[in-house]
């Protein structure tokens, strides 16, 4: 992993919501943007450029359904997010 990679993501980690976005998301897997608002009692807006700063940062990945957009952590970011959380 690059120097850059590693600054993208230790400042997507810098805040605590989005902390609170993965743990959420590790523990249920995948969920819908209005969900993961409610459960880091954020609004839908905050949480949406929540979520969008820790996909740019490749530690999220989001799946369209219908008019809802769920995210998840991907395969291949699962065990990175595990480490990063434990710290």
């Amino acid at each position: 992993m690059s120097e850059k990679e590693l600054e993208k993501i230790y400042k997507a980690l810098a805040n605590k919501r989005r902390i609170a976005i993965l743990k959420y998301l590790r523990r249920v897997s995948d969920a819908a943007v209005g969900d993961i608002s409610e459960e880091i009692k954020l609004s839908f807006r905050a949480t949406s450029r929540h979520l969008s700063i820790l996909a740019n940062a490749d530690l999220l990945d989001k799946n369209q359904q219908g008019l809802s957009v769920f995210y998840f952590i991907p395969l291949n970011k699962k065990q990175i997010v595990s480490r990063l959380l434990s710290i």
